[in-house]
């Protein structure tokens, strides 16, 4: 059976965005009030969750591996959406607005997964979830020292593209988990 990489990724980021979509009615975009490293370590919490289950094979709390999954993508999102905000946007966005913004933020970020993919010939296929796992936990170090730097690197990439990496790591995580 031929991959579908294009349908299984657009398929994940519904499920997502349907997710975002919902919790934007709910809460709004209180979201907004999250500094960079506020979000960074949210993520970091996901992703540590993720590894401590699948460590010790057991959850405690209702939430499965697939929805902190969700949960990283729709964070990474919020954080190139940060990121990317003029300093004066106002703290509340339109529901409207915001649903436009995650389509062009996770349209980039497929994007990145394309050139990606080319280059390493969908190499993540074989890959072990957990190895996905444990690069995303490596972006969050990578980000949390960019941070600690002030947002300064000498030879690396900055937090967008660890953001972006983490998203598309937690999107192939969930093809291979077979959400649905």
């Amino acid at each position: 059976m031929a991959n579908n990489t294009s349908a299984e990724y657009d398929a994940v980021i519904k499920i997502c965005k349907s997710l975002f979509t919902k919790k934007t009615k709910d809460y709004g975009s209180a979201w907004r009030i999250l500094r960079l490293p506020s979000i960074t370590d949210q993520i970091f919490i996901k992703a540590q969750r993720i590894r401590t289950i699948e460590e010790k094979k057991i959850s405690l709390v209702g939430d499965d591996i697939q929805s902190e999954y969700i949960g990283i993508i729709n964070y990474c999102i919020i954080a190139v959406i940060q990121l990317e905000l003029p300093d004066n946007s106002p703290f509340e966005l339109a529901h409207k607005d915001l649903e436009k913004i995650f389509d062009e933020k996770a349209v980039e970020t497929k994007d990145l997964m394309y050139a990606k993919n080319h280059d390493y010939g969908e190499a993540w296929r074989d890959m072990r979830i957990s190895s996905l796992t444990d690069l995303i936990l490596m972006k969050i170090l990578r980000i949390k020292q960019i941070e600690n730097n002030k947002g300064e690197t000498l030879a690396s990439e900055g937090v967008k593209a660890n953001y972006q990496d983490m998203l598309n790591y937690s999107v192939f995580a969930l093809i291979k988990l077979g959400l649905k």
